[in-house]
């Protein structure tokens, strides 16, 4: 017997690139293999149409709301005198609203699939059961930064912790209120839990497309010794922490040890926050989306990946990818492995801030090691972490929401 497909309406504040890291890949890559189950009309916010064209092949509709600038006088003033935090005014559109809307009222969907907490306020208050894709504790990244003001920055901290009153209340409240939650982590998981008393909050495994597995190799390892911080969207305040908690701490000693040493800040935006450091040893650049130095490029050229973090939460989908390249990660308690299930000190390093540097010697100094723990890496990945299998446990939840 062959089932019926559902009727997905799909959410997103951006268009998912295959060509971007971190959420915009991950949702590209649960469109493709939704399509293969289901019908998928995308409501995608953006301010330009990069990307839209490849997701037609995966979606049977897709509508592109175009976003204004983030910082405006009336985005301003509506934080300030409403309970909206500046987060979520950015995305209060009433052109996205009215398409969700016009959607919902001349089609039957089965559910309603909203990735990231963003565009959320846009949906009205429906029968459908609804999926909020919570890609992290976004309340929490934002009370890391507020605690971590130092100097002339903490005369505006109370105005920050206002807003980020505000974000908790409503993050908590859509976590309450929406038919089911997913996390990608199972610490994330359990924090909603505590915070809702709601059992029925779910992990998304992020993964791989399966497809990387059969990609042929592009470009050998470099001669020199290299680190890799990114494959990351530096607008997002943890990439940009990362790299400059290395650039700090780590990147000094490095250079002094191995003369020859290069780091690699890769990835969206790189250039507008590290930029003036571009240099012979420093790489400040964005992976191509067309041309021979994409993301694969740089998973395979360098030769570890260095990802400390100020603050935990989330996915990792730079720890994900990178291990299908074999390159060996290195990363703190904080910074995590999301979802991944590894043994430490064999797939990849998880470790105190104060061991990182003597973890980086020891896997420049250990052709072997660095290469055993690359392909442990992969196989870990190969084996419990693809996309395919994710979508089909993301599938099963649609099965049984839809059901009650």
């Amino acid at each position: 017997m062959i089932r019926k497909k559902r009727n997905i309406l799909v959410i997103t504040p951006y268009i998912p690139r295959l060509n971007q890291s971190g959420g915009q890949r991950h949702s590209f890559f649960t469109l493709k293999y939704l399509s293969k189950t289901n019908n998928i009309t995308l409501i995608c916010y953006s301010r330009n149409d990069e990307g839209l064209s490849d997701l037609k092949q995966y979606c049977q509709k897709v509508i592109l709301i175009k976003r204004g600038p983030t910082w405006s006088l009336k985005n301003i003033l509506i934080t300030g005198f409403s309970w909206y935090p500046f987060l979520l005014v950015n995305y209060i559109n009433a052109d996205l609203k009215s398409a969700i809307e016009n959607e919902i009222n001349t089609k039957k969907y089965d559910v309603i699939h909203c990735d990231c907490l963003y565009p959320i306020l846009n949906i009205p208050e429906v029968k459908i059961p609804t999926i909020l894709v919570d890609v992290t504790i976004e309340y929490a990244i934002y009370e890391h930064f507020v605690r971590s003001l130092s100097g002339w920055k903490k005369l505006v901290a109370p105005l920050l912790w206002i807003d980020v009153l505000k974000l908790k209340y409503w993050e908590t409240r859509f976590w309450k209120q929406t038919h089911t939650v997913m996390m990608f982590s199972q610490e994330d998981r359990e924090f909603v839990i505590k915070a809702t008393g709601r059992k029925d909050i779910h992990v998304f495994e992020d993964g791989v497309d399966p497809e990387h597995f059969d990609l042929p190799q592009k470009t050998p390892r470099s001669s020199y010794p290299s680190i890799l911080s990114g494959a990351s969207n530096m607008k997002w305040m943890q990439n940009r922490e990362s790299a400059e908690i290395i650039l700090r701490d780590y990147w000094p000693k490095i250079k002094a040890k191995y003369p020859t040493a290069k780091f690699y800040i890769v990835g969206r935006n790189s250039a507008d926050f590290f930029g003036h450091l571009n240099s012979k040893d420093i790489i400040v650049t964005e992976a191509d989306s067309v041309g021979p130095h994409d993301l694969q490029y740089y998973y395979e050229h360098c030769w570890l990946l260095l990802a400390p973090m100020g603050s935990g939460g989330g996915t990792r989908n730079k720890f994900l990818e990178g291990m299908t390249f074999r390159i060996p990660v290195i990363t703190n308690p904080e910074g995590g492995m999301g979802n991944i299930k590894i043994t430490n000190y064999q797939d990849a390093i998880v470790c105190d801030k104060k061991e990182i540097l003597k973890n980086v010697y020891k896997l420049f100094d250990d052709h072997k090691y660095r290469q055993q723990m690359g392909e442990s890496a992969r196989k870990l990945i190969k084996t419990d972490y693809s996309f395919e299998t994710s979508v089909k446990k993301l599938n099963q939840i649609y099965e049984t929401i839809t059901k009650k």
